[in-house]
């Protein structure tokens, strides 16, 4: 269609509306056939398009869901057919961005058309193919997949991952105590989800539990232990497990159809264990709020048990009404920290048994060491390295990881010595270094010189011989002792765990 305007699309309004005006006298066959006569105008057009919707979204879900994904392949009088690679992008492109597709087809085209999206695993060699012929309709498909599709079929499977739910919840019979890997940053909210599970409500110890953390430290993954440890050993009891954002869906949709009433008799009258997922989604929303307050007086009273989860302590929240704030916290509030190095590569290595997946300790050590903040992203580069083994067939090995995963390993510790990590404990609990290397054995400087040991240990692999030189020429068996004291109350003292946390990121 070599006489297709479509700088047009580029143009100022009026020329735009004077194009929209040609096209629309034309009869419904002719603009079927011009429309449809080039591939390099379907081109321009999907450009067009995806830099509209680029516009008009969170960059990160256009990277996701759009750039290298949607491909407009046929466009006729009255729809578009798009292409995608994966039936997860179909699902999450039709169910919540058909109408931002639609607006962007509006704005480009001047006109409203019927969408259509089909799934292909070879989306843009599909369409590069598509070009070369003079009707799409009549374009062969039967390519072999260049290094570029597959690296796509490997990049869905990792957003597949990564990537949380935008609707609903489905408890996930694999996400259970068994499968949560507990380290020094999450013993303590382990501990308590479990005793939650084993007895929830008003005869158990915390009838109303409240985790924080940031995203993907396993927060979600603890909700549906607890849903599958109350369902084994709990079976009559009723637990729903939802977010904050559907808990308000269904609120809004209640109320549309006049049902608002059966919406308060299912949770204050039917449930015995309500888990909301992101209670921080609530912010801003008054009415949502104000039914969740007294569904949470009606639950509490009655001896239910309440699990909240959120990116924020209730009192950091903004947009979230001071009485509510207030009965979040009537339970425990317990929060999760980063993992710690170890708890990371367990993690990893439970994820590599999990996809049947052999990973070098060279390359398990490289991972840990790069990824620190999210539990969700770590699984996530082990999912993507064993979909390019499988589709590439190569052997993994560390410079590969290294440029798949665009990794930079941790350098924060290489110029640290004992000294600095004296330093830094002396900072932070206030004690003079020389009262560390002195003879004191008083509870406090025993303490801040038992964790300048265990960190010299941990982050240097330092001897016994230099940890006692350095802290007052004690012998072997002091820093033994000093050493072994640490692990040992790290298992039951989520506060410690707090302390080295922030110890070490003094360092």
């Amino acid at each position: 269609m070599d006489n297709f305007p479509f700088e047009h699309f580029l143009g100022n309004e009026s020329q735009n509306n004077n194009f929209v005006n040609s096209i629309l006298e034309k009869s419904e066959q002719e603009k079927s056939q011009e429309i449809n006569n080039s591939q390099n105008d379907l081109e321009i057009l999907n450009k067009e398009l995806l830099s509209y919707i680029e516009r008009n979204i969170e960059l990160e879900k256009f990277q996701a869901y759009f750039m290298n994904s949607l491909y407009l392949i046929s466009l006729n009088s009255n729809s578009l057919v798009f292409n995608v690679p994966t039936s997860f992008i179909k699902t999450m492109v039709e169910g919540n961005y058909k109408e931002l597709i639609s607006e962007a087809i509006k704005s480009t085209l001047g006109k409203s058309y019927k969408i259509e999206i089909q799934i292909s695993n070879n989306v843009e060699g599909n369409y590069q193919e598509a070009k070369k012929s003079k009707n799409v309709k009549e374009a062969s498909f039967q390519l072999t997949p260049s290094n570029d599709d597959l690296l796509s079929t490997v990049e869905s499977k990792y957003i597949d991952h990564v990537l949380p739910n935008e609707k609903g919840i489905i408890i996930d019979s694999n996400k259970t105590f068994q499968s949560f890997v507990i380290g020094p940053s999450n013993n303590m909210a382990c501990a308590t989800a479990k005793a939650v599970a084993f007895n929830p409500g008003k005869s158990g110890r915390y009838p109303s539990l409240y985790i924080h953390s940031n995203s993907g430290l396993g927060k979600t993954h603890l909700l549906h232990a607890v849903a599958n440890e109350i369902k084994s050993h709990h079976p009559s009891l009723v637990v729903c497990l939802i977010t904050a954002r559907d808990f308000m869906t269904e609120m809004i949709n209640s109320i549309q159809n006049n049902k608002i009433n059966d919406f308060r008799k299912k949770y204050s009258e039917k449930i015995d264990v309500l888990m909301i997922d992101d209670i921080h989604e609530l912010k801003d929303k008054q009415g949502t709020q104000n039914e969740f307050f007294h569904i949470f007086n009606e639950l509490h009273n009655k001896g239910k048990q309440l699990i909240f989860t959120s990116d924020k302590a209730p009192k950091e929240i903004d947009g979230i009404a001071e009485r509510i704030k207030t009965r979040l916290q009537w339970g425990l509030v317990i929060d999760i920290q980063k993992p710690d190095l170890e708890t990371r590569i367990a993690i990893l290595n439970r994820k590599a048994k999990e996809l049947d997946l052999f990973v070098p300790d060279d390359v398990l050590n490289l991972i840990a060491s790069s990824i620190k903040t999210s539990i969700r992203e770590l699984e996530g580069s082990l999912i993507k390295l064993s979909a390019f083994s499988d589709v590439m067939n190569v052997e993994i090995d560390t410079e590969m990881v290294k440029d798949l995963l665009n990794l930079n390993p941790d350098t924060d510790h290489v110029n640290c010595t004992i000294e600095t990590i004296s330093k830094s404990v002396s900072l932070y609990y206030k004690i003079p270094i020389a009262d560390l290397k002195s003879k004191s054995r008083s509870k406090d400087i025993a303490h801040a010189r038992h964790i300048g040991m265990f960190l010299s240990q941990k982050l240097l692999k330092t001897t016994l011989l230099e940890i006692g030189k350095f802290y007052g020429g004690r012998d072997h068996t002091s820093v033994i002792h000093g050493i072994n004291k640490i692990k040992n109350n790290l298992k039951t003292d989520s506060q410690l765990s707090r302390e080295l946390m922030e110890i070490e990121n003094n360092i």
